[in-house]
């Protein structure tokens, strides 16, 4: 054989050697799926509730009207602090203030009365114990005469006297005593139109104390809806004129926010919280969860489900009060605030990354194990069709450049890591992503690792 074909012959060969290579290069890579991973470890984890809501007071209260009338006065501006006690407003007292007068004049007059009907009283006692006097002394005469008259040694005409008089004073006593029941009687009467004048000055006293207004409790004027001028009526509070001013007691601060109904079931009284209000950016505020709400709160109209006729499949929130501690003099209601609420702390623990958690359907799972690719434990080969559908939860593990679902139990959720109970080692090496390699990856799949930056495209999706 010639030089030359002995070269043509070996550049063959070389050439079929190169392809074979290379097509089982290629097929080797042509099902290798590029992840991204990142490592089982332990830190400190704490699983927190954001919600968001309003800066309140503790304590505030609606100063509505009490009387109708026209304010004549007021004492306060809106944003001003006032002390307990302090004049806050004034209405017209002109009738009030004469009905009061009225009324101590008429309570004047009948104590006098029972002032007078005491002596009547005194004086009828008196003349009763005179008429006993009287009888008393009229029957001994008539006993006396009694005896003489017997013995003959007085005349008819002196016994018949003396039974007269014995008579006149017996019917002395009744009239006095007659006299001292009706002269009781006007004491009784006059004590109670006493009485009756004291309820009648207490309501002019009362109707004309709310012509005046006071502070309650030392605190800021938050609303002050009215003006000088103006007439104010009693009527439903928050209604057009009923409603004078709002005061609060800002030494107390609260925010009221809303959790969702998913998250309420992990908020407890006494869990510490952090607050940002939006006026106050930059600045966190300690706080504690002080009330948590019994009834949820239909989101799109903000009514209480206990107040609606019929149910509602619509989102639900429950309102939940944390109070700021050392919160500063410039806050004011109703500024918009965000809390979140530590709900569990965990120390030392196993975590991941959120988003390497991924479930995968029993039936999946099960089809993989028989054919002995994935480490996880089997359930019974005879297993129904609706385990078949039941939905498992667990993470990828790289194993021999291999991705081996592990069934994991979870724990308190982070901002972004979760807590492993079960199922995972520590430094195991896991895929974290992307999302869309997480979604479609099979188990047993061959991968390859890339931990570079992800392109712009892949973050978006």
């Amino acid at each position: 054989m010639s030089t030359w074909k002995k070269i043509a012959v070996g550049a063959t060969a070389v050439i079929l050697l190169s392809a074979i290579v290379g097509f089982t290069v290629y097929q080797s890579h042509k099902n290798v799926v590029t992840v991204q991973t990142g490592k089982v470890q332990r830190q400190d984890l704490a699983a927190v509730v954001s919600a968001s809501g309003e800066v309140k007071p503790k304590t505030y209260v609606n100063i509505g009207a009490n009387a109708f009338g026209k304010i004549i006065k007021l004492y306060v501006k809106e944003g001003e602090r006032v002390k307990r006690g302090e004049m806050l407003a004034q209405l017209e007292n002109v009738q009030a203030g004469a009905d009061m007068d009225a009324m101590q004049a008429s309570l004047e007059a009948a104590r006098t009365d029972a002032l007078a009907a005491d002596a009547a009283r005194n004086t009828a006692q008196a003349d009763l114990n005179r008429a006993h006097s009287d009888a008393e002394r009229s029957e001994l005469d008539w006993t006396r005469a009694q005896g003489l008259y017997k013995d003959a040694l007085i005349a008819k005409s002196d016994f018949d006297s003396q039974k007269a008089a014995h008579q006149t004073a017996v019917s002395g006593v009744a009239q006095a005593e007659a006299r001292l029941a009706q002269a009781k009687a006007q004491k009784d009467s006059a004590d109670r139109r006493v009485a009756q004048a004291v309820a009648n000055l207490t309501h002019a006293s009362d109707v004309l104390k709310k012509t005046t207004y006071e502070a309650p409790y030392d605190g800021v004027i938050t609303n002050l809806p009215v003006r000088e001028g103006e007439t104010v009526v009693m009527g439903i509070q928050n209604a057009p004129g009923s409603t004078l001013m709002t005061l609060a007691d800002m030494s107390i601060i609260t925010a009221e926010v809303q959790v969702d109904e998913t998250d309420i079931v992990n908020v407890q009284l006494g869990q510490s919280a952090q607050v940002t209000i939006d006026a106050i950016p930059k600045k966190i505020f300690k706080a504690v969860v002080t009330q948590i709400g019994d009834n949820a709160i239909v989101r799109s109209t903000g009514v209480s489900t206990s107040q609606q006729a019929g149910s509602s499949q619509e989102a639900k929130d429950f309102k939940v009060v944390v109070t700021l501690q050392d919160p500063p003099d410039d806050l004011r209601p109703g500024l918009s605030a965000t809390a979140k609420i530590t709900t569990a702390t965990r120390t030392n623990a196993m975590t991941i990354p959120i988003q390497a958690l991924t479930v995968r359907r029993r039936k999946d799972l099960v089809t993989k194990i028989e054919k002995g690719s994935v480490e996880a434990a089997a359930p019974p080969k005879t297993v129904s069709n609706e385990k078949d559908k039941e939905e498992i939860q667990g993470v990828f593990v790289l194993r021999n450049h291999k991705a081996e679902f592990m069934a994991v139990e979870s724990g308190i959720a982070g901002t972004t890591d979760i807590e492993v109970l079960k199922g995972l080692k520590d430094g195991d090496e896991i895929v974290t992503g992307s999302y869309k390699v997480l979604r479609t990856l099979r188990p047993g799949s061959s991968v390859k690792v890339d931990n570079s930056a992800p392109k712009k495209e892949e973050e978006e999706t």
